[in-house]
Formats: structure tokens, sequence, C-alpha cells
């Protein structure tokens, strides 16, 4: 039965598609069978994974639409154990294409449904937004990560999307849990990187993870090359951070 985990934070900037990639890959490179959804559409988890954004036909908007069945959306990336669901720029119209139509928030749950139990995890890029889009991926996932950048600002906003969680848990999804808050970008040469760590687990506790992504050139680098952190730079800090992260959610989840 396989998991899905929405990343989601309406912030942008603040690690959500390189957590997403790079998840994914850690966890595939530890023999899970992963599926990684882009339900953004700047399509950077596309990119980031090598595909080609031009060149999907069959992605995200489709499914949403309901004119394709998922596993015709399916591609295989060169991430070992990791398929993709790619999207397109048009997804961008999704919104209002799906305006006037009924059970909408529910479009992706349906279209996941036949697929859900070929894979170990199917984790979901949101778009830094708290639209429709990522009211469906919410209303899909059993649980979401929330990536918190160590800067400043880090919490502002935190609570908008802890109340639109809250409400899709009342509305759309009672099952939905939080598997945790991760802290990305840190450097701990600065004191504010320490202060946020500090700030955030002393409001959140046990919600937020143990692993802390660091901040490093080398995972910066890796999109443009269209790899996962774990192809491009295996011994990186960053690759070592997301296998430590993927360790980490096997375990809670009792298959690691």
């Amino acid at each position: 039965m396989g998991k899905i985990i929405a990343i989601a934070n309406q912030k942008g900037g603040v690690g959500k598609t390189t957590t997403t990639v790079n998840l994914a890959a850690a966890l595939g490179v530890l023999e899970q069978k992963v599926l990684l959804i882009d339900a953004d559409p700047q399509a950077n988890a596309t990119s980031g994974l090598g595909l080609d954004v031009e060149s999907v036909e069959n992605g995200m908007y489709q499914l949403l639409l309901h004119s394709i069945k998922a596993k015709d959306a399916i591609v295989n990336t060169n991430s070992p154990n990791v398929d993709i669901i790619p999207a397109h720029i048009d997804l961008v119209a999704i919104e209002l294409e799906l305006v006037d139509k009924a059970k909408r928030e529910y479009k992706l749950k349906e279209a996941l449904k036949e697929i859900k139990d070929n894979y170990d995890y199917i984790v979901i890029d949101c778009a830094p937004s708290l639209g429709l889009i990522t009211l469906n991926a919410l209303t899909a996932a059993d649980a979401v990560i929330i990536p918190i950048q160590c800067e400043y600002y880090a919490l502002e906003g935190l609570g908008k999307l802890l109340n639109t969680i809250k409400s899709v848990q009342k509305v759309h999804n009672p099952e939905l849990d939080i598997e945790g808050l991760l802290l990305t970008m840190y450097d701990s040469r600065l004191r504010l990187s320490n202060q946020v760590v500090a700030e955030v687990k002393k409001h959140f506790h046990n919600m937020v993870f143990k692993t802390i992504i660091q901040r490093n050139i080398r995972l910066g680098e890796a999109p443009s090359y269209g790899e996962s952190i774990i192809a491009y730079d295996a011994t990186s800090k960053g690759a070592v951070n997301y296998i430590n992260l993927a360790h980490e959610i096997l375990k809670k989840n009792n298959n690691g």
C-alpha cells in the first residue's frame, strides 16, 4: 500500500522541489519503489530529473482533467526505482478548467487510486500557493512534509499553511497527517540559522525531523544537470542529508 506524501509550503524558495526530487531519489536508492508527482506549473521537479518539459504530452494537467489514466502519465526516470508524472506550463490553466467541476478537490485522489498500490511512496511536489492544485495534493495525500528554511521570516506564513491543513482535514481528508517539519538551508556558522532551529523545535517539538538539510553548493548545481544530488554527487553533504531523511521516514513508517 503506497503512502502518499505531499511536500507543501505556500512560501517560495524554501526547498520544496529540492526536497521532493532528492527525497524521491534517496528512497529509490534505499530500494523503495517511488512515484514523484510534479504538481507545480513551474515543472522544476520534471526538469530536475532530466526530462524535457516542452515534450511532456501526458502529465499532471491531463490527469487532473481525467482525460487520461494515471498509468498513461507515468514516465521512467534515470533515478533508480523512481518514476514521475511530469508537469508542463499548461498546468497553470487547470484551476480555471476545474472551477465548475463537481468534486474538483478530489480529482487527484480519484486518479491515483488505481496505481497507489504499485508504489511504496508517492511524493508530490506542490506549487508555492494554496490554490486548487495544492488542495488536490493535500486531499490525495496521507501525510505532508513542510520544508522551512533556516532564515529570517522562516515561520511567516506557517500558521496559514497549518490552518489550511486543518481545514483540509476537516472537510476533505480527515486522514491527513503531518509527517514532519523539515529544516532546510541550514548554515551552522550563522547565528540566525541556529536561532531558527531552536525556535522551530521549541514550538513544534517532535514534529520536527531530526535530519536538517544543510546549505550545499552541490545541491544547487544538481538540477541544472537534470540529476538528483544522489546521482550528481553521492558524497556531498546534501546527498548524505537526504539519505538520512529517507532513513528517518522509513523508520517512522516501519519499513526501514
